[in-house]
């Protein structure tokens, strides 16, 4: 499977963005076997993770630090992951990368939410939150 990312770009402080990520692969390709989770850098560690989606059973895991500003969706007719963001902050700004893995029940629990869990990476979108 391969991913784009895109719709980054410069916000300011209280503003919105939507990312997209569009997911692609051979034969009958399909994102409803696979976890999908939005990561971005996190200072001194791995990359944490914004949001983390079990599109089997519809439930989406958001880091704490989203404090629900942050909305995973998905569109099954075009293989594309989605992330709403609103009420950006400038500690925001970060490469924000969308990931894959096969399974779709991997973010259910808290291990499974780690950027060693997912196999597949995007190459990310600039998000930059400046007034």
């Amino acid at each position: 499977v391969q991913l784009v990312e895109s719709g980054g770009g410069l916000v300011q402080p209280g503003g919105s963005l939507r990312l997209s990520c569009v997911a692609s692969g051979t034969g009958h390709f399909t994102l409803d076997y696979y976890s999908i989770s939005w990561f971005r850098p996190a200072p001194g560690k791995e990359r944490e993770a914004v949001s983390c989606s079990n599109f089997s059973n519809g439930r989406t895991y958001p880091g704490d630090f989203v404090q629900g500003r942050f909305t995973a969706s998905r569109d099954s007719t075009k293989n594309t992951v989605y992330l709403e963001m609103i009420g950006l902050k400038p500690e925001d700004t970060a490469v924000y990368y969308c990931a894959a893995e096969p399974g779709p029940d991997r973010c259910r629990v808290p291990s499974g939410r780690t950027a060693s869990t997912f196999g597949t990476w995007g190459p990310g979108t600039q998000v930059t939150v400046s007034s």
